[in-house]
């Protein structure tokens, strides 16, 4: 008779677990994310004989305690949905590490099937393992697999459905000795806890005992409702802390975890594990690992890995960027002759599809950035680069995995904010990716990349090299100190245990990569048609409306036609040359008047009175409050505001002679602007982008924290400027 089943797939990151997913599931995936949170939710399904099998594949995790966004969520689920049976990807070549979750999986009673994963790279080392003893000393099923070829799932699943039918979801935990200094307190708590009625049918009442020795923040929680009888236990657990502080120099957790490997190391030496000696081999891994994390080498080639991968990224990307700019400028030429001038005709062309088709003129860029970053992730190294940079940004309160987002963000000059923040999913600790996605916006991205060459070519001159070189290196310390002060105030915490996590090297499937990169890339591409649309027609509106009254309009128009029947009349080129040209100075003092009385030049100019503390007047901010928008914009604007039309963001040479002659602009200026650019609030793309991975509240505090920054940094160099230069 045909059944229906719901397995989970758990374990560590690294351990294959996805791509056993992958493997069993294929194409018939949904991805969303977990209420609340922005952990993807993975799930799939596949017909085993005549049975309908759920597949979720739960977040990467090493434990069950509550350190993560991800090690919640997958707790969580376990715990209320119970699936039939919790299938444990273990990564085979690391057994005794993996095996940490397998045992905290056990204490919670789940319903559970181990399978030993990579079993091919297992016996390419030399090494055995007893596959029957190990599911003896577990209580569980034990299966070979190598997720990469399918081999051994269809024993996983049969195993998995034997174990769902047995268990029928009863609990059946697993009891460890904590030893004489735990064992007593955690029973004691034990039967407090049931006596308080807290476990609710969903946990154990010993592992909730433990969690709570471990400190566990929802355990506490839970326990803590309880009112004034929860106070006994929070006393006897603070008496065992004491007591174990003062007595072995360490606290519970610590204990606890002590014990637990100590199950395992008894497991594996009782012959689980036997080396070949006889190969003496080195493992492939290890040799590799003493040259890419060597104290030296190390960190030289991982800036090389990251300078390729920026490089690779804009090298492929430029081609296919560039025909979706002239796909979306070619459809806002058609639809611009075959609709009549007009408002209608303005929005259509200039808010909807430019401001859409400037978003998804990104995803080349999205698409080729995370293709390797997964590869990156796949196949190991990027593990290496969070170990070896965790001593560094740990100073300032982030992770090592943090130098993957900061980097593709504009680490390197070129980068984009909107890639940087998505990257940013890497990092497990919530608080460390919310310190991380704020201060990614302050790399310099692409986008301020012309806005600088810009400046540095009119007011640096053959010191023009250095001061984009400054502007890089700024970048990194300001974003290192906005990071150390979000940490020490707004998003105090603890760092997250890092863990020595390096799986061995793999070669990534091609089948995983492109199923990584396109869900990634679908998400940006849902924003755009969404969000990105409604802001990108707003800020269209605050650029156009209320425009040029009636009499100005036709004082202009007068003057176009005038020019445009002699140019018609002239049969001189140099002539006409020189009509045409006074043509585009006639629309270019248009636009320029249009974009002052516009709401957006209202702005500018209620804003010059706070904005002149910093050097800028009202064209300056007319530019900035239009780099909102996107910051190439910031070029254009000012063009059109310095009445020299339309400047392309690639030549904006004559602006810059414009700029460097005008009496309102000097070196002090040019500085202070740099620094503005370089720090003030994202644009709306990355500000969707932050409000999609942490929360609209965020999003908003970066918006105002980047630009209060700016702010007073450019008022400070602006002065400091004048007293110097000026």
């Amino acid at each position: 008779m045909k059944q229906n089943y719901e397995f989970a797939l758990a374990g560590n990151p690294n351990a294959g677990k996805t791509t056993m997913f992958n493997t069993l599931t294929g194409g018939r995936q949904r991805v969303g994310n977990y209420p609340g949170v922005t952990v993807e939710k993975r799930e799939g399904s596949m017909r085993f004989g005549s049975d309908d099998l759920n597949i979720v594949d739960l977040p990467g995790t090493y434990s069950l305690t509550a350190y993560t966004q991800e090690e919640l969520v997958s707790r969580t689920y376990l715990v209320d949905s119970k699936p039939g049976c919790v299938i444990n990807i273990v990564d085979a070549t690391n057994l005794e590490r993996n095996l940490y979750l397998t045992v905290q999986l056990l204490e919670l009673g789940s319903p559970l099937v181990v399978a030993l994963n990579m079993m091919d790279e297992v016996r390419k080392q030399g090494r055995h393992i007893n596959t029957s003893l190990l599911s003896h000393h577990l209580r569980a099923p034990a299966i070979e697999t190598v997720a990469r070829t399918g081999e051994g799932k269809d024993d996983m699943i049969t195993a998995a459905m034997k174990m769902s039918c047995d268990r029928q979801g009863a609990l059946n935990p697993l009891v460890i000795t904590y030893g004489p200094d735990l064992d007593p307190v955690i029973t004691q708590i034990a039967d407090m806890i049931e006596d308080l009625k807290l476990c609710d049918g969903r946990f154990p009442s010993r592992w909730l005992a433990i969690k709570y020795l471990e400190g566990d923040d929802q355990i506490l929680d839970i326990v803590t409702k309880a009112g004034e009888k929860s106070e006994a236990i929070k006393k006897l657990a603070e008496k065992t802390a004491k007591h174990c502080k003062d007595t072995l120099g360490i606290y519970p957790e610590s204990l606890i975890a002590d014990y637990r490997y100590g199950f395992i190391a008894s497991i594996l030496k009782d012959g689980v594990m036997a080396d070949d000696s006889a190969l003496d081999r080195v493992i492939l891994s290890d040799r590799i690992d003493a040259l890419l994390t060597n104290r030296f080498f190390g960190p030289v080639i991982m800036l090389m890995v990251l300078y390729a991968m920026f490089a690779i990224t804009f090298k492929l990307g430029a081609a296919p960027m560039g025909w979706l700019e002239a796909l979306f400028g070619w459809l806002g030429d058609t639809v611009a002759s075959i609709m009549p001038d007009g408002d209608l005709e303005s929005l259509v062309v200039s808010g909807v599809i430019g401001g859409v088709g400037g978003v998804l003129g990104f995803v080349p860029l999205i698409i080729i950035m995370f293709m390797m970053v997964t590869f990156l992730e796949d196949s190991g190294y990027m593990a290496r680069m969070a170990y070896m940079m965790d001593r560094v940004l740990r100073i300032f309160g982030l992770h090592g995995s943090s130098v993957m987002p900061l980097i593709i963000a504009g680490g390197i000059p070129g980068g984009c904010a909107v890639p940087g923040v998505m990257a940013s999913r890497i990092l497990r600790s919530p608080k460390e990716k919310l310190a991380t996605l704020l201060v990614v916006p302050f790399m310099n991205c692409g986008a301020k990349v012309p806005v600088f060459i810009l400046i540095c070519g009119a007011f640096f001159g053959e010191k023009a090299a250095l001061a984009m070189f400054g502007a890089t290196i700024t970048s990194w310390i300001f974003a290192l100190l906005a990071a150390r002060f979000l940490r020490s105030t707004l998003i105090r915490g603890d760092a997250t245990p890092f863990l020595m996590e390096l799986p061995p090297y793999r070669l990534p499937t091609f089948k995983g990569l492109i199923i990584h990169t396109w869900e990634r890339a679908w998400q940006y591409i849902k924003k755009a048609g969404t969000v990105i649309l409604g802001l990108s027609v707003i800020i269209w509106a605050g650029m156009t409306y209320p425009g040029l009254d009636e009499a100005q309009k036709a004082g202009f128009e007068t003057k176009k036609s005038e020019i445009q029947t002699k140019i018609s009349s002239v049969s001189d080129n140099d002539e006409k040359a020189g009509l045409e040209a006074k043509l585009e100075e006639i629309s270019a003092e248009e636009s320029m008047k249009t974009l002052r009385v516009s709401y957006a030049g209202m702005l500018g100019q209620a804003l010059e009175p706070i904005s002149k503390l910093a050097g800028f007047d009202w064209r300056v901010n007319i530019a900035l409050i239009g780099g909102f928008a996107a910051k190439e914009v910031i070029v254009s604007s000012l063009g059109t505001a310095y009445s020299m039309g339309n400047v392309d963001a690639e030549h904006s040479e004559g602006l810059g002679k414009r700029l460097a002659s005008d009496p309102g602009w000097n070196v002090a200026v040019a500085l202070a602007l740099m620094i503005f650019v370089m720090l003030y609030s994202p644009c709306f793309v990355t500000v969707v982008a932050i409000a999609k991975e942490a929360s609209r509240k965020w999003a908003a505090f970066s918006m105002v924290f980047n630009t209060t920054v700016a702010f007073v940094f450019s008022v400070a160099v602006y002065n400091i400027g004048m007293w110097l230069f000026v």
